[in-house]
């Protein structure tokens, strides 16, 4: 980055440029409509789009390891997880959720879940399964209050 280097500067001016500006930068910027979001929302947005196209953005094998790490912390091991053993349900119990229209259960393992007779190591994979969107498998069986009790 050298001296002369405007980006800075526009940078800058996105704290002082009015909102219907900000909104014609990010047609022109991402080719498509600016989301209905708050203003502070655009501005880091318009920032981030703003070095990524002067700098380049980020290298593919960035975004897979980035993509590798969600996998990670989504759907693997529990010791790097947040959930305590002890808050886990009993091994054997069943959750049970209703997904339009067929009923799913899950039954907990002494190392996991198991759905449809295969292993799972966290209930988020399955209800990605089953969904095929992210979901927060603990919210999606209902256990999410449960959680927060212990």
């Amino acid at each position: 980055m050298s001296m002369t280097d405007p980006i800075p500067a526009r940078l800058a001016a996105l704290k002082t440029t009015p909102t219907p500006e900000l909104k014609q930068q990010w047609r022109a910027l991402f080719d498509s409509e600016p989301p209905p979001f708050n203003r502070r929302y655009l501005e880091s947005r318009l920032a981030y789009r703003i070095q990524e196209l002067a700098y380049g953005g980020l290298k593919p094998e960035t975004i897979r390891r980035l993509e590798r790490l969600g996998e990670e912390l989504d759907g693997g091991d529990r010791k790097k997880s947040r959930i305590r053993a002890d808050l886990m349900p009993i091994t054997g119990t069943r959750l049970i959720r209703e997904w339009q229209g067929v009923e799913q259960i899950v039954t907990v393992t002494s190392d996991g879940f198991n759905w449809q007779g295969r292993p799972y190591k966290s209930l988020s994979a399955i209800a990605r399964a089953i969904t095929g969107t992210r979901w927060n498998g603990w919210v999606f069986f209902g256990l999410k209050n449960l959680r927060r009790g212990a």
